[in-house]
């Protein structure tokens, strides 16, 4: 097993190839990208939170401390991410956060109603979108005191 699959701190779950390199290069800027994991679909972010197909080997490992979830993903959408996520008793307490493109009503209820823990639509522009990153990276990671994952 790859020691950097083993304390995982970031998830990202983002198809596309630029925004996850933007994402990256701000956490790396802030020195909060040593132990990120980026996964580009739906099914290989379930598998990888809930340690099954590719990522087995990953049983008993920690939980991230968050993860950054695309709503507009290939294979399983990252609504159901986030459902199957949050409807677990061993995940619920991972603070997930919506980093998206949509900015439609129906998204940011829906993601609430699922347990959502922050809802933010990407800035369009370089500079904010890596702002915003560093910010929620710098929250999440450095601020915020998340429970003791469930075992």
């Amino acid at each position: 097993m790859d020691d950097a699959l083993k304390e995982v701190e970031i998830l990202l779950v983002e198809d596309n190839p630029t925004d996850a390199e933007l994402c990256i290069r701000a956490l790396k800027k802030s020195n909060l990208a040593n132990k990120l994991v980026w996964v580009k679909d739906g099914a290989e972010a379930l598998d990888f939170i809930f340690a099954k197909g590719a990522y087995a080997g990953r049983t008993g490992m920690t939980v991230p401390k968050v993860i950054l979830l695309d709503l507009r993903l290939p294979k399983v959408d990252g609504m159901e991410v986030l459902r199957r996520v949050k409807g677990d008793a061993l995940t619920r307490t991972i603070p997930v956060v919506v980093l998206t493109s949509s900015k439609e009503d129906r998204d940011v209820a829906q993601s609430y109603q699922l347990g959502v823990n922050s809802f933010i639509s990407k800035p369009v522009e370089f500079n904010e979108f890596a702002r915003t990153v560093s910010e929620l990276g710098l929250y999440w990671l450095l601020v915020n005191h998340a429970p003791v994952a469930a075992k």
